[in-house]
């Protein structure tokens, strides 16, 4: 089959992958000219009892959980959807900024609806990319030829601005299928005026494209594009692969900082500086200058020869000489590097996930679980009633009345139901708090259109319908 791009967005009740959810899906697929196959998606998922949905987030999307009700596709049919329609061979999905939320909530959404919450990203020719960091890349160091927008006088890279810009169709930010529309204008200019840096990051999906520069066999300066890199310099730095990170992945040195006020540093004072809590972090904090970098993310690298076309040092604000000076500093010093690892390997002391739909990555399912996994989400929904799945993965168990209740309440036993309705009530009672006053203070302002008013009012009437009696 063709290589196609999927493009897509979505609308969500949070912020919180594992524990908010989905209400809105849209996307377009595309050939590799961005030329349309098919119609758009554009579907709501309907939201379930359990939930109640962040007002700051409902003011920004415009949508209800009414609507979603009322018009959406349960869990089961959109992930049913999703699995035979979207995620095909040889797809390329892709959204912005996708790569750290959209597809986060897709893989939970997957793994509580019995699919595998990876396989849709790389299976059968299938890859991810996000056109976030490319724009931050091509702004960057190719920025001729596009519009790029400011704000108050400092670059930003919002797509409904970026689009307005260049004058391309984007008739409603933060509506899904605006966004996705948006996001293939943005995406088919920057391949019209820089094609040889879009081809070269299109290619870095495949993680093994990326060690090729990034590694640390060679230990070679490469630049990089990330969020985590200063606005001054839009976002892009050149950077020292420095440790060998958890998941096979690199922990990378930030070559514009000098390394001398960190290479005589402790392992306790560089943990101190690591975990001091943003809230204690004063005006004089000065951060590692340490990322950790995933093969598997498509991050946007690039060998140092881009920065000898177009000025590029000069835009990153860096020369080649301080760059050399400070990584023959870190290779001089490989303790630092050992103790920087040590370090940033530590897991913090976070409580465990107690919860089966916050557990997804805990650990990988057996292959006899995929199978009765495969044969749950096939089973004909008035067979349902009697089937019993038989899950020795104790988190698929504990999903199972919950999948049921949510999307075949008919064909869930009495026993299940209950099951169900102990975990939503302590759900809501956990969160009413939280929404309460989220929703007080939304009430409060000044600034709200007629339709935000009335998706106020809807949520307020949703609050009413969903809470147990008693709470």
């Amino acid at each position: 089959m063709a290589t196609t791009f999927f493009f897509y967005d979505l609308e969500t009740t949070g912020l919180n992958p594992r524990d908010d959810r989905i209400m809105q899906f849209a996307g377009q697929r595309t050939d590799m000219d961005f030329n349309p196959i098919g119609e758009p998606y554009n579907l709501l998922v309907a939201l379930n009892d359990d939930t109640l949905p962040s007002p700051g987030a409902l003011m920004v999307t415009g949508v209800t959980p009414q609507q979603t009700v009322a018009d959406g596709y349960t869990e089961a049919q959109f992930a049913r959807i999703f699995a035979e329609e979207v995620a095909t061979q040889d797809t390329i999905i892709l959204g912005f900024n996708s790569i750290r939320f959209d597809d986060e909530f897709m893989r939970a959404f997957l793994w509580r609806n019995y699919y595998d919450p990876y396989e849709w990203t790389w299976k059968d020719g299938r890859s991810r990319w996000d056109m976030l960091d490319v724009v931050r890349m091509t702004r960057a160091l190719r920025p001729s030829g596009i519009k790029w927008p400011e704000v108050d006088g400092k670059p930003v890279n919002k797509l409904e601005l970026l689009s307005k810009e260049n004058g391309l169709e984007h008739t409603k930010a933060h509506d899904a299928l605006s966004d996705v529309v948006a996001l293939i204008g943005v995406t088919k200019l920057i391949a019209e005026k820089q094609p040889q840096l879009f081809q070269y990051l299109l290619k870095l999906r495949d993680k093994n494209e990326v060690k090729k520069l990034v590694n640390l066999e060679t230990q070679t300066p490469f630049v990089y594009s990330s969020g985590r890199y200063d606005t001054e310099h839009n976002k892009t730095t050149v950077a020292l692969p420095l440790a060998e990170a958890d998941y096979g992945n690199v922990f990378v040195y930030d070559l514009r900082d000098d390394p001398r006020k960190w290479l005589e540093k402790s392992e306790q004072e560089l943990a101190d500086i690591v975990f001091t809590p943003y809230a204690e972090r004063g005006d004089d904090y000065q951060k590692l200058p340490v990322k950790k970098l995933q093969y598997n993310r498509a991050p946007a690298v690039a060998p140092l020869g881009v920065l000898e076309q177009e000025d590029g040092w000069a835009k990153l604000g860096l020369n080649y000489e301080t760059v050399e000076t400070h990584r023959k500093l870190l290779l001089a010093h490989p303790e630092f590097a050992e103790r920087v690892a040590r370090v940033l390997l530590k897991k913090p002391d976070w409580p465990a996930a107690q919860d089966a739909e916050a557990q997804l990555y805990d650990g990988f399912v057996s292959d006899r679980d995929k199978l009765r996994s495969e044969v749950l989400r096939n089973t004909d929904e008035k067979d349902l009633a009697r089937y019993k799945p038989e899950f020795s993965d104790a988190r698929l168990a504990e999903l199972f009345p919950r999948y049921k209740a949510r999307n075949f309440p008919r064909e869930a036993s009495e026993e299940e139901l209950a099951q169900y309705e102990a975990w939503r009530t302590a759900r809501l009672a956990a969160k009413a708090p939280k929404f309460m006053q989220e929703l007080q203070s939304t009430a409060r302002r000044t600034d709200l259109t007629d339709h935000q008013q009335y998706v106020l009012e809807e949520l307020k009437l949703w609050f009413e319908s969903v809470m147990p009696e008693g709470e």
